[in-house]
């Protein structure tokens, strides 16, 4: 056959395709080019090749239209080569958030386990905090510092002169507390302008030394005004030693000048009413001679009326003056935690009867229900005066009571700060120690496990039964930059500075 007419032939074919490898294949839909796989697979064959057009029939475009199948492979074969990559990455992130998710879960089992050597880091950080504390309360507590040396050596040499004078020299006694006096105020002031507490000098104390130096310096021979001074030292001022719970404490200038004004007025009084000799009395302190020395029935001659009321008006001036001076035009500093004898003994006696009944007044009757409750303290404790004032045995004994009460309370302080106090941070210090031992956090001491972990053995010890046993002595000694303890603070009491600032 010439290939002009195989050529014809071929050319005369419609929609019927040759494949690449030389098979026909069979018709495809109409209007459709045929994508039907080779019919040599099928079991129909006979009758599909019978069914073939004629090659006359074929054309070039089915041949054209066949040669694309290999494009539209390459096409699947990159969606297949792009979707293997979207999964490859799908698998990458998933296999990255779990290591992530891992990593995680293994952060917060770490800090919820610690292991050996950070509980050991934990065990010194704490040996060392309870540890360094408690040698700044030893250095506190048994290295004195000058400053406090030189307040008990005068402290104690203030009570020998005091005792010297009373016995030998009881008329120039007022001399020696007008001395003191003068000294201490100055530095009280200082002291408590730098603390805050400068609003405490206006108490009534204060206002009774003030009386007394007047009495005795400015206006001696006024009666009344003697008579007030001496009812108000005697009463309110002496029997807040005990209220107050003033401390003889020697190595403390505040609390030794605490004492000092309210035990020295009354002695200084005593010393001229009962000790002074009538001559002296009456060329020095002409009021004094003549109320002693007068007639019972006399109007010099003061009963305890009478000693009341003229005691009653400087006590209302000094209330009035409180009030307007210090409660009213400072009463913005007082809100913003100024703190003042009212606030003070608010919080202290909130727990009281007596506290409870004033809280539970409206808050601007408070004020006035405290007023109240001084004035008739004041006044119940000036009931014994006539007799202090006319017995020399009697106010002897009240003012010995009254320095015994200091005394006490000055032991008490030693043997609560310096004993007790000291005693209970080094129990403390011991208890954390054994239940740092036996802390269920590991069954193995944070100690043996670091000594372990160190010299790379990996033999587990077994302490559970002996931590229950450990006490201070198996510690092993730590230095100075590891050393520490975990001591928990202890409540201690509160700064007696405002306690005995009166």
């Amino acid at each position: 056959m010439s290939d002009d007419s195989v050529q014809s032939k071929v050319i005369g074919l419609d929609e019927d395709v040759v494949d690449t490898d030389g098979f026909f294949s069979p018709p495809g839909s109409p209007g459709k080019s045929s994508r039907s796989p080779s019919f040599a697979n099928s079991s129909s064959y006979h009758e599909d090749l019978e069914t073939f057009p004629s090659l006359d029939k074929l054309s070039i475009l089915d041949l054209f239209d066949s040669f694309s199948l290999t494009e539209k492979l390459e096409k699947w074969q990159q969606a297949l080569h792009l979707q293997r990559q979207k999964v490859v990455k799908q698998r990458e992130k998933l296999k990255s958030t779990s290591v992530n998710a891992k990593d995680r879960v293994m952060g917060e089992w770490k800090k919820r386990v610690p292991t050996a050597e950070e509980q050991l880091d934990k065990y010194r950080q704490r040996m060392k905090h309870g540890v360094e504390r408690l040698g700044e309360r030893w250095n506190d507590t048994a290295n004195v510092t000058l400053r406090e040396k030189i307040s008990f050596i005068a402290g104690v040499v203030n009570i020998f002169i005091c005792g010297y004078l009373i016995g030998a020299y009881p008329d120039y006694f007022y001399i020696w507390y007008s001395v003191q006096l003068a000294s201490f105020m100055p530095i009280r002031y200082y002291l408590y302008h730098k603390k805050g507490y400068h609003y405490f000098l206006a108490d009534l104390c204060y206002f009774v030394n003030l009386l007394c130096i007047l009495s005795i310096w400015v206006f001696p021979q006024s009666k009344r005004l003697f008579i007030s001074a001496f009812c108000l030292t005697f009463g309110n001022n002496a029997i807040a030693i005990a209220l107050w719970r003033n401390s003889l404490v020697f190595h403390s200038h505040d609390k030794v000048v605490s004492v000092f004004i309210h035990i020295m007025p009354p002695a200084a009084l005593h010393c001229i009413v009962h000790l002074t000799p009538p001559e002296r009395l009456l060329e020095r302190f002409p009021a004094v001679y003549n109320i002693k020395f007068s007639d019972p029935g006399s109007p010099e001659h003061y009963s305890l009326g009478s000693m009341i009321i003229w005691a009653t008006l400087p006590y209302i001036v000094w209330q009035i003056a409180y009030h307007f001076l210090i409660t009213v035009r400072r009463a913005d500093k007082i809100a913003a935690g100024r703190p003042t004898s009212f606030t003070w003994l608010r919080k202290s006696y909130a727990k009281t009867w007596i506290g409870k009944i004033v809280l539970s007044l409206p808050e601007s009757l408070q004020e006035p229900a405290f007023m109240m409750i001084q004035y008739s303290y004041a006044m119940l404790t000036m009931i014994p005066c006539p007799i202090w004032f006319w017995y020399h045995w009697a106010c002897s004994a009240f003012l010995v009571t009254m320095f015994v009460w200091s005394v006490h309370n000055g032991a008490t302080y030693y043997i609560d700060i310096f004993g007790k106090r000291f005693q209970k941070e080094l129990e403390e210090l011991k208890k954390d120690v054994a239940r740092w031992q036996s802390s269920p956090e590991s069954s193995t001491s944070p100690l043996m496990e670091a000594n372990n972990a160190s010299s790379g053995g990996a033999q587990v010890l077994e302490t559970s039964g002996e931590s229950d046993k450990a006490t201070l002595d198996q510690i092993p000694p730590l230095d100075s930059a590891t050393m520490s303890t975990g001591i928990q603070d202890l409540n201690h009491p509160e700064d007696s500075t405002v306690r005995d600032r009166r």
